[in-house]
């Protein structure tokens, strides 16, 4: 009797040490996961593309496996620059409520880095399409920023609120803050072959006090002052105040062409 007690003892304290381990290890694991997604307090960040790795400025979960490297044959300015690869079928998505179905490869900024209602900021990125590039009627979105939704029905197939295109060989930077958008620049270009440098001034709210500067090179090509973001209610799922991140990279309507494009030196800093 002795001995069993001393093995049944034994027993739930080893019980209770895993217990204190995982629930330790849980708590941990909360404590991380709010570390990391806590928003900075002031953003300015640079990104060169230089670590053999993606930094931790962006998350993949829009990035097939593979789809991303650090190269060193395409490059603005340093040793190297980042190389994002669609396949047929990457990171999928079906469409809903009439909505045609997607497929994407594309850096999308942590959450950390999402951006404030009514805060100014400042993007600047740089890519390179090479001489092969199909220039076809697909819808291809090449950088986007997006109202957060959480996941609420209501606004969850909602466009960007801003997004740079590139479709049929026309440029296109483009509103969307309702169920219809419009193009606030468009331009027939060919941006194969070379480096085109962009440089957006983002300020997000649904009053007027909204702002889109953007420019192409050295030249200003949209100086928009209005709503820039959709209406917070229940009707249109977002919340107030809301938050506003940015993705860039490849997102088309499925073909069966592969397309590449190049990345590199891209920044963003609030301003104030």
């Amino acid at each position: 009797m002795r001995y069993n007690f001393a093995v049944n003892l034994g027993t739930r304290r080893g019980i209770a040490f895993v217990v204190i381990v995982i629930a330790a290890g849980l708590a941990v694991s909360f404590v991380y996961q709010r570390w990391k997604n806590r928003p900075v307090p002031f953003v300015n960040v640079y990104d060169g593309f230089e670590t053999p790795r993606l930094s931790e400025l962006w998350d993949t979960d829009r990035l097939a496996r593979g789809a991303v490297t650090m190269q060193s044959d395409v490059v603005l300015t340093g040793h190297r620059a980042a190389r994002i690869i669609l396949h047929r079928g990457d990171v999928f998505e079906r469409g809903i409520n009439g909505s045609k179905d997607t497929e994407r490869d594309e850096l999308a900024e942590t959450r950390r880095l999402y951006s404030l209602e009514n805060v100014t900021y400042e993007y600047s990125f740089s890519q390179f399409l090479p001489q092969d590039f199909p220039i076809v009627p697909t819808r291809l979105v090449i950088a986007q920023w997006k109202q957060y939704c959480n996941g609420q029905p209501a606004c969850d197939d909602d466009s960007p609120v801003v997004a740079l295109r590139y479709v049929s060989g026309l440029l296109r930077i483009t509103q969307n803050i309702s169920r219809h958008g419009r193009a606030l620049y468009e331009s027939a270009t060919d941006l194969r072959g070379h480096w085109t440098d962009y440089r957006f001034r983002l300020r997000f709210t649904a009053t007027e006090a909204g702002l889109i500067r953007a420019w192409i090179g050295n030249t200003q090509v949209v100086d928009f002052r209005g709503p820039t973001a959709y209406p917070e209610n229940s009707t249109t799922g977002y919340r107030s105040p809301s938050l506003f991140y940015f993705k860039m990279g490849l997102y088309r309507d499925p073909m069966a062409e592969p397309m590449t494009i190049y990345i590199d030196e891209y920044r963003k800093k609030e301003l104030r």
